[in-house]
């Protein structure tokens, strides 16, 4: 792409026609941004295909969730050729490739949604026997609970959202040390003692028991860009767990950052607005050992009591594997009642406990579960009850790999 002024040929056109396909599939673009977008082409000169993608991606993404669709949406747009290569390939009958089947990039079926308008198509009619299959066939909610997060268009992410917001975790309340009034139970002597001189000696005796209260969870969220896809409806999630007990959450990526406060508030898109910009190391580079090393040493006394049930939710793909990673996993064991790895790697059916991160962090944790659907998530609350079976052994994993 050579220098030319925007204001010449059809680019101002393009720009808002790509602003428009950015909205259509989840990026907040108002007209004002399309303006300030073709000013700033105008302003900058642009030379080069990277200054015209930094160029618009500082004016039209405000959120750092947004940057992937950004990515793909440029990548298709401003390459009118190999779309329409990819749409005349799929009308064409070719021969079945026998080549391993690669995942989609992260936001690219919305994208794709965005950038080819649907056309109305008129109803057809329905007989008998199309209405046997449909009632044979598997319904959209059972689809979508299966679907992998980063495979969802825009429209099946929303409904994704309004179906964590109505997750139950079961009621596993435990004892705690402190005691409560009850009818029957272990006798109250200060009480007992106070009731015996307010009825004029005549001895009452009042009882006593545990308190049961179900365990906080403390969640440790990895934000980095391998984690993009999954990291914010898992957010989502947490969101609507903290309606119903007591949830402490961190993100981590290069850093450890206390987001409690930030998901308290009752609309989950404005809690997770104000997380995001709490975050600076959105979509960062992976520093499990540090983020584990900061939570131990800061965080572990002040919310990892009444027997809190922890959720680490990350990858394990550590840049550097330190005796560090072990000491600190190891720790966080020590320190809770119950630790939950939560590893969206395990969606694939040949996944191996190979990497060295993986393996270093394993052996010291509860259970090793998916994260990357709304059927993995229901299956969680299930498992987090006190009395429901767990899963499998996570060491299990370190013997198959060898």
């Amino acid at each position: 792409m050579g220098p030319s002024p925007a204001g010449s040929g059809r680019l101002p056109d393009n720009i808002a026609y790509f602003a428009r396909a950015l909205r259509a599939a989840g990026v907040p673009v108002g007209p004002g941004d399309v303006i300030d977008a073709v000013e700033a082409v105008q302003a900058t000169a642009i030379g080069s295909r990277e200054d015209f993608y930094w160029t618009l991606h500082a004016v039209l993404v405000r959120r750092r969730e947004h940057s992937a669709l950004f990515a793909e949406a440029f990548r298709l747009f401003w390459r009118r050729r190999d779309l329409i290569e990819k749409m005349i390939a799929q009308m064409s009958p070719v021969a079945p490739d026998k080549a391993p089947r690669q995942d989609p990039n992260p936001g690219a079926l919305r994208v794709q949604e965005a950038l080819s308008p649907k056309a109305e198509r008129p109803k057809p009619r329905i007989t008998d026997e199309d209405l046997t299959t449909v009632t044979l066939s598997v319904s959209q909610a059972e689809v979508l609970k299966a679907k992998d997060f980063a495979q969802m268009s825009a429209e099946e992410v929303a409904q994704a959202r309004r179906l964590i917001a109505g997750l139950r975790l079961p009621d596993d309340a435990t004892r705690t040390r402190r005691f409560e009034a009850r009818p029957r139970g272990r006798i109250d002597p200060r009480r007992s003692f106070q009731r015996t001189v307010r009825a004029g000696g005549a001895i009452d005796l009042a009882f006593r028991a545990p308190r049961e209260r179900p365990p906080p969870i403390v969640a440790l969220c990895d934000i980095s860009g391998s984690m993009a896809e999954y990291s914010r409806l898992f957010l989502h999630f947490l969101h609507a767990l903290s309606e119903q007990r007591r949830v402490h959450s961190f993100v981590f990526a290069t850093r450890l950052t206390n987001i409690t406060r930030e998901l308290t508030r009752r609309d989950p898109d404005e809690a997770l607005t104000r997380a995001s910009a709490r975050a600076q190391d959105w979509e960062g580079g992976t520093r499990i050992a540090e983020a584990l090393h900061l939570f131990n040493r800061h965080w572990s006394r002040r919310v990892l009591g009444g027997g809190a049930v922890v959720l680490l939710f990350t990858d394990g793909l550590e840049r550097e594997v330190t005796p560090e990673l072990t000491h600190e996993m190891d720790r966080l064991r020590r320190s809770c009642r119950r630790l939950v790895w939560l590893n969206p790697l395990l969606r694939f059916e040949g996944f191996s406990a190979r990497a060295s991160g993986i393996r270093a962090m394993l052996p010291h944790v509860d259970d090793f579960r998916p994260i990357h659907s709304l059927s993995a998530m229901a299956d969680l609350c299930r498992a987090l009850g006190a009395h429901q079976p767990r899963g499998r052994e996570p060491k299990a994993w370190l013997r198959e790999a060898g």
